[in-house]
């Protein structure tokens, strides 16, 4: 049962970098993100607040934005495969469902000019600091919500397994992703923009390319 949670936990891990890590500059945010994101992880533990800051303004927006505006978005050659089939079989936030996530957090400190209190949960901020530090923990909400929404999601649209995988994955990212990507910031200023690929083409095969992807598990 470990070694098959495991193996599930590799393969989404595959199919997250083979699909959607071609660009450099993504992948260089992404070495930002998981290093902003570790320090969140200590943080969280000494102040959630600033946590919650790090995580969102820096984690969570160089991340984003290395998707949205730098990852391309036309037919993978490399994978043939289209975006919209890409979309289609993301198992976790597609750009589509990224949109919703990223809008309700750039709107949630909104709450705070209707409800200072936010219905008798805070008292009412008095100053910059006191606003920032409200915002930063309905952002920890936010950031809790959509992780859990997305993997109570996947167990009926999926499975148990696959939500909890997923899970794995998200909350293990930032470490895998600095392993992952910390050659790419020195590969993009070799002027390096796209990601070669050499390690999907069957002439430089690691071992992956005849492995099935979730989809293919499911179908």
């Amino acid at each position: 049962m470990i070694k098959n949670y495991l193996e599930q936990l590799r393969i989404q891990r595959w199919d997250d970098h083979r699909y959607y890590h071609h660009s450099r500059i993504n992948q260089s945010l992404h070495f930002i993100s998981a290093l902003s994101f570790l320090f969140a992880y200590v943080w969280l533990f000494i102040d959630p607040v600033v946590s919650g800051l790090v995580g969102w303004l820096v984690s969570m927006t160089s991340r984003q934005a290395g998707h949205f505006f730098f990852e391309p978005h036309g037919y993978d050659h490399i994978n043939q495969a289209t975006h919209e089939h890409k979309e289609e079989i993301k198992v976790g936030y597609n750009l589509q469902r990224k949109v919703v996530l990223m809008s309700i957090w750039a709107l949630s400190p909104l709450v705070l000019f209707v409800d200072p209190t936010l219905f008798g949960l805070f008292t009412p901020w008095a100053s910059a600091t006191d606003f920032m530090r409200q915002v930063a923990k309905i952002w920890l909400v936010v950031g809790g919500g959509g992780l859990l929404f997305r993997t109570v999601h996947l167990f009926f649209i999926r499975d148990v397994e696959t939500g909890l995988v997923w899970m794995t994955k998200i909350l293990t990212d930032p470490f895998h992703d600095l392993m992952l990507y910390r050659n790419a910031p020195l590969a993009l200023m070799r002027g390096e923009l796209m990601d070669p690929g050499l390690h999907l083409n069957p002439e430089h095969t690691l071992g992956f390319i005849d492995e099935p992807t979730l989809e293919e598990q499911h179908a």
